[in-house]
């Protein structure tokens, strides 16, 4: 097991966040810049949900890299990373409610019932906020058992996440495809716990 002293974890742990927040610079600086191509709420839409969707996955292959190489290291930054998840899932919503709908809620309500992709991203988010605000010490030991539970719903939301892209991809299906992949390879290393948990029910 790999040990490491204060400073080297906390510059491991800077380092780690960088690389998390550098995507963002990147939307940023582009925005700054005018960089955005023809339409920039849409490619706004695009990358800050290809971010979500990326960070959701990268969060949840921790627990499997635990386990392969046996060390507790990428358990250490499932928190921060499942945070940069919502964090970017929060851009993609202020996105859409701010550039695309104007914040007007006439907009919204004649835009949603005619949209299921949104109804659908709007409920992978409303399910996400609750794993965000629970991301720590103190919820684990209010909740108990029950904070597993709750935070074992990252995979019906990683469903709804893809079905929520698929839905949008109209002409290339690649990078979807790619996400559905690796995240059925994701559920395979949790089958055992899924099939326990069905037969609970």
């Amino acid at each position: 097991m790999l040990k490491f002293s204060k400073l080297q974890w906390f510059c491991l742990k800077t380092l780690v966040f960088i690389v998390c927040l550098s995507p963002f610079l990147s939307i940023a600086w582009d925005a700054f810049n005018d960089l955005l191509g023809a339409d920039p709420i849409q490619r706004l839409h695009f990358r800050t949900g290809d971010w979500t969707l990326r960070f959701l996955l990268i969060s949840l292959a921790m627990t499997p890299l635990r386990k392969v190489f046996k060390s507790s290291l990428p358990i250490r930054f499932r928190r921060m990373l499942g945070l940069f998840c919502f964090f970017y899932a929060s851009l993609h919503l202020l996105v859409w409610l701010v550039l695309d709908q104007s914040l007007s809620l006439e907009n919204m309500l004649v835009d949603v019932p005619e949209s299921p992709y949104i109804i659908l991203g709007l409920l992978a988010y409303t399910m996400l906020l609750p794993l965000a605000l629970t991301s720590n010490l103190a919820s684990m030991r209010l909740l108990g058992p029950n904070w597993q539970s709750l935070h074992r719903s990252v995979y019906l939301i990683a469903v709804l996440g893809l079905i929520h892209f698929f839905w949008l991809t109209k002409l290339d299906n690649t990078e979807p495809i790619i996400y559905a992949l690796v995240l059925g390879v994701l559920l395979a290393f949790r089958w055992p716990i899924i099939k326990r948990l069905w037969h609970r029910q």
